[in-house]
């Protein structure tokens, strides 16, 4: 059953190809690393939540959102594993964390689209986690198009799962639903990223892979005990 509807918007993906051990080590029992043509990924995603609602609510909330996740498999379902989300509405922040049990965490955010072109910075002031911050202009290249069968852009975006770890260390689930990305190449000028750095990662070498979306409309399902 669906409990809440809502549209990505302005969707940046950064993802950093790393050694399937350095995820591992990170995931909490019985998630796997999911691995593409040997590689695990961590992908750090930029966005607007908008219109983001319970089932049969006239009334959204919209904020904006960044996350790090990395890819997972659990008895051969393929998800997210989120190390955090940003988000820049304190309400939802609680919210999420109570109905989801995803590790999100406020932070002040400013976004600003000219042309096409995304200016996104986070800075996440401490308290219950370390401060943070993200500093990322992106934009597409390309005409958007739904990632091929098999390809890197299909393991990366096409996830309709994601998996949570609660404080005690149970693991939940919850699926999503949404037609496939329309998704272009794109291109990023990271000015800052400490996000790999607050959840204890060395910063990936070489440039990110970067991919853009225009938006895509959502819903997510009831949360499940693993």
């Amino acid at each position: 059953m669906n409990v809440l509807r809502m549209r990505w918007r302005d969707v940046g993906f950064l993802h950093w190809p790393v050694d399937p051990a350095v995820v591992a080590r990170t995931l909490p029992p019985p998630l796997t690393v999911d691995t593409y043509d040997g590689n695990a990924y961590l992908g750090v995603v930029p966005f607007r939540m908008a219109d983001i609602r319970p089932r049969g609510s006239p009334v959204g909330r919209s904020f904006d959102e960044l996350n790090l996740r990395t890819y997972v498999r659990v008895d051969g379902h393929p998800g997210v594993y989120f190390y955090n989300l940003d988000a820049d509405d304190a309400l939802s922040v609680r919210l999420a964390r109570r109905l989801f049990m995803l590790p999100y965490y406020p932070a002040e955010m400013t976004v600003e689209t000219r042309d096409g072109t995304v200016v996104f910075r986070s800075e996440r002031p401490g308290g219950d986690a370390p401060t943070a911050r993200f500093d990322v202009t992106y934009h597409g290249d390309d005409d958007p198009s739904a990632p091929a069968p098999q390809s890197l852009e299909q393991f990366l975006v096409e996830r309709y799962r994601f998996y949570a770890e609660s404080t005690d260390g149970t693991v939940y689930y919850a699926d999503i639903a949404h037609d496939p990305w329309p998704l272009e190449g794109g291109t990023a000028d990271v000015r800052r990223n400490e996000l790999f750095d607050v959840n204890g990662f060395e910063y990936p070498a070489g440039e990110p892979i970067v991919h853009y979306s225009s938006g895509i409309d959502v819903t997510a399902g009831v949360l499940h005990k693993l």
